[in-house]
């Protein structure tokens, strides 16, 4: 009898640790950073997708961010995005049923919808999935040319691509050498740096790299060459995850 409850317990505790092993870089609370290299292309239940986990809540579910990449004429089955997907499409050109979007688009796909998403010539893209504000409702996409750059501070361009409360979404284009002051991230800052090399006093972060900074973290930013990013700000948890 005693061997038994043991052995339960014992399956009990795998079981939970099976579930656990899901889970990747879910403490807002903290720097959380993954380079080029520090990450493996994992194939998805699709056939001819593939993902690089950046953050994972679950399996296949729930609070999940990743590089995705589609191989030519590969296709991910119809889904709904019970708390909505955000897309940035970093190369080739991705497709589903309302249409195509080449490298620098940006799609808002909101709670409830639903689409099949595929590509006939291959892509990559950054994805953000279950993670919009309750009222956050509208859909967006915003291809290159629906896009317009304005001056930033120094010599910054900020191309911005989604506000909702605190949260905003933008591109910004770093020119050469350009130094960036200290500042402080208030709702926190998540960066996907797309061409270029993006430089702290923490480290160095080439293209491919992506980095989350908490609430009310610090950093002094600068770059060596022209460098592109997409950054995120004010949408992190202010209380430890």
């Amino acid at each position: 009898m005693i061997y038994a409850l043991v052995a339960a317990e014992d399956l009990y505790s795998e079981r939970i640790l099976m579930k656990n092993d899901y889970l990747l870089n879910m403490d807002l609370s903290k720097v959380a950073c993954v380079r080029p290299d520090e990450a493996q292309w994992v194939k998805s239940p699709a056939d001819g997708v593939s993902r690089k986990h950046l953050e994972r809540e679950a399996e296949e579910s729930g609070h999940t961010t990743s590089f995705v990449r589609f191989e030519p004429g590969s296709y991910f089955p119809e889904h709904t995005h019970p708390q909505g997907e955000e897309i940035y499409v970093l190369e080739g050109v991705f497709s589903d049923e309302n249409g195509d979007y080449p490298a620098g688009s940006y799609l808002r796909n909101p709670p409830g919808s639903t689409h099949k998403p595929y590509t006939e010539t291959g892509c990559t893209l950054f994805v953000k999935l279950e993670q919009f504000q309750a009222d956050d409702t509208t859909l967006v996409a915003l291809r290159p040319e629906d896009q317009h750059w304005r001056p930033g501070i120094g010599n910054l361009k900020v191309l911005p691509l989604h506000t909702h409360n605190t949260e905003s979404t933008a591109l910004v284009l770093w020119p050469d050498n350009e130094v960036f002051q200290p500042h402080t991230h208030w709702g926190g800052e998540e960066i996907v740096v797309i061409r270029g090399r993006f430089i702290d006093e923490y480290g160095e972060y080439p293209a491919g790299s992506w980095i989350r900074s908490p609430h009310m973290s610090k950093h002094f930013p600068r770059v060596e060459e022209e460098t592109l990013i997409l950054v995120k700000v004010g949408h992190l948890d202010n209380e430890p995850a």
